[in-house]
C-alpha cells in the first residue's frame, strides 16, 4: 500500500493548529502586560526546551520501562529494524516495560533520537501480524513527528496551567493587596488552558487517524493492526484497575487509551477503537478493489 497523504486530515489538523497558534499568541500579549515580556520569553523558554529534551526520558520512566538490546529480544529488534526500513526511517531504539498491561508508544524529538517501547503484556497479547501492525503504527508516529508536533502544541497549555496552579498559591496576598494584574493573568490562564485542552485532543485525535494509516502502509496489512487493537482493547478489561490507574497519564502516547468512564471517552486523547476500525477495513477493502 502506497504512502499517502490524507488531505482532509491534514487540513484539519493544520486549522487546529492554527486555531492553537492564533490563542497562544493572544495568551502571550495580555500575558506579557502583567508579567513583562521577557519573563513570559525566559518561562516558555525553560519549558519549551525541557519539554523537547527530556519528554522522551519522562515517558519511559513513568512507564518503568527500560532499553533492551538484540540478545534479549531478537525478534522484537528484527520486526523492528525491517519495518522501520519499510518506513524509510532509522531504527529507534526499542523498549520493553514491565506491566501486564497491553499497550505500546513511541517517544523522541526526531526520527534520529526516537523510542519504540511496548510492554510485556503486549507481546503475550497478539500474534506476529498484529504486533507488526501496532509496530508499524508507531513507526508512523515517529515518522510523522507527531511526538514534536504534540509536545510544541502542548507547552503552552502547560503553562498555563502552571500559571493557575501556583498563581492561587503566591497571589493570593497581592490580590489582597491591591493588585489585580495576578488574578487577570490567572483568569486569562483558565481560559487559554480549557480551550487548548479542547484543541489538543481534537489534534491528536486527528494524529491518531494518521498513523492507523500510515502503519497500515508500511505493514500493506490494515486488517492486522485492526485486530490488534480490538485485542487490546478487549484485553485492557482484564488488566486490574491498580495497574490501569497507574499508568492513565501516559493515554496521549498510548496505541489504545485507558478507558475512563463516559465522560473520559469525551476528551480522549484518541478516537473510538470502533472508528479506527471501521476506517481500517475501509482502507482493506480499498487494497482489495486494486
Amino acid at each position: 500500500m502506497e504512502w499517502k497523504a490524507d488531505w482532509g486530515l491534514r487540513g484539519r489538523m493544520v486549522l487546529t493548529m492554527f486555531l492553537l497558534f492564533v490563542l497562544y499568541i493572544v495568551f502571550i500579549a495580555i500575558l506579557s502586560q502583567y508579567m513583562g515580556l521577557f519573563g513570559v520569553v525566559v518561562v516558555m523558554g525553560l519549558f519549551s526546551l525541557g519539554q523537547f529534551f527530556f519528554s522522551d526520558r519522562l515517558a519511559l520512566y513513568s512507564m518503568g520501562a527500560s532499553k533492551v538490546d538484540e540478545e534479549e529480544y531478537p525478534q522484537l529488534h528484527a520486526t523492528i529494524g525491517r519495518l522501520s526500513q519499510q518506513a524509510d526511517l532509522p531504527k529507534p531504539t526499542v523498549a520493553v516495560a514491565e506491566t501486564r498491561m497491553p499497550n505500546a508508544f513511541a517517544t523522541g524529538r526526531s526520527p534520529k533520537n526516537s523510542t519504540v517501547c511496548v510492554t510485556k503484556g503486549l507481546l503475550e497479547s497478539l500474534d506476529k501480524d498484529e504486533l507488526e501492525g501496532v509496530l508499524a503504527h508507531e513507526l508512523a508516529h515517529v515518522k510523522n513527528r507527531d511526538v514534536m508536533v504534540m509536545t510544541i502544541a502542548s507547552f503552552l497549555s502547560t503553562i498555563a496551567f502552571m500559571i493557575v496552579r501556583w498563581g492561587w498559591l503566591f497571589g493570593g496576598n497581592r490580590n489582597r493587596q491591591g493588585g489585580g494584574g495576578m488574578m487577570v493573568a490567572i483568569l486569562v490562564s483558565v481560559v487559554v488552558w480549557i480551550v487548548s485542552f479542547v484543541l489538543i485532543r481534537t489534534l491528536s485525535r486527528y494524529r491518531e487517524y494518521a498513523a492507523d494509516r500510515g502503519g497500515a502502509a508500511i505493514t500493506g496489512k490494515p486488517t492486522a493492526l485492526a485486530s490488534a487493537l480490538l485485542t487490546i482493547s478487549g484485553r485492557m478489561d482484564r488488566v486490574p484497575q491498580e495497574d490501569l490507574r497507574e499508568q492513565s497519564e501516559m493515554n496521549a502516547f498510548f496505541v489504545i487509551p485507558i478507558r475512563s468512564g463516559f465522560v473520559g471517552r469525551i476528551f480522549s486523547t484518541h478516537p473510538p477503537t470502533e472508528k479506527r476500525v471501521e476506517r481500517l477495513r475501509e482502507m482493506a477493502a480499498e487494497m482489495e478493489r486494486r
